[in-house]
């Protein structure tokens, strides 16, 4: 039985080398593709898909809140995502938000291909290097940057996303159409959750965990 499969990625390179080396399969068949979230809706809404191919780029800052509006609505497509990063405390947020498999792209084809049938039948798949580490970094999961920010509010997501853009809080009160009282409480409670200290710490965090 064929396995039909959507690419998700905002590069248009990488999506035609995934569907170039997904070709070596024969049980693959890559259906469409999307390089944003709107051309993805508007697929998985008209097209029978049995994986999601998603790459972590497209979904932004909010990664696991993408992720949680496909499962709600369309919970028969089994996503796996793949990523740059190969952080167990990312891979683990991903599983728990709805992914039903997480690989990293440095991994081999092989790999890929092993990862892509799994979640095609409804099992969960990680690579076992990040099994591995996700073993050995208990104690870690629970005091990291990721974890913490799993941990914050929806407002306070929003607020350390826009404060990341540069704007104020007066601009970020009239954005969210609240006062400013209240935006300047949660940016405390999120300063206070994330362990960080000024904007700058939040400019280094949505760098490096954005892609």
């Amino acid at each position: 039985m064929m396995i039909k499969l959507v690419l998700a990625n905002d590069r248009l390179l990488i999506r035609k080398g995934l569907r170039q080396l997904l070709m070596l399969d024969k049980a693959i068949e890559v259906i469409a593709e999307a390089e944003n979230e709107e051309e993805l809706y508007s697929i998985l809404a008209w097209q029978t898909v049995d994986v999601l191919l998603l790459d972590l780029s497209l979904c932004g800052i909010y990664k696991t809140s993408l992720l949680q509006r496909i499962t709600v609505n369309f919970p028969s497509v089994a996503v796996l995502v793949l990523s740059m990063h190969n952080e167990p405390q990312l891979a683990l947020s991903i599983l728990n938000n709805g992914a039903y498999g997480f690989i990293s792209n440095d991994q081999d084809p092989d790999a890929l291909f092993t990862a892509i049938h799994h979640v095609a039948g409804q099992q969960r798949y990680i690579h076992p290097a990040i099994a591995e580490k996700i073993i050995f970094s208990e104690s870690e999961k629970q005091s990291g940057p990721l974890h913490r920010y799993d941990l914050l509010s929806l407002r306070e997501k929003q607020i350390m996303q826009l404060l990341s853009e540069g704007n104020n809080s007066n601009a970020i009160a009239t954005q969210l159409n609240i006062s400013n009282k209240t935006v300047s409480t949660h940016k405390v409670r999120m300063m206070e959750k994330m362990k960080f200290t000024s904007n700058a710490d939040i400019v280094r965090f949505m760098i490096k965990y954005q892609n």
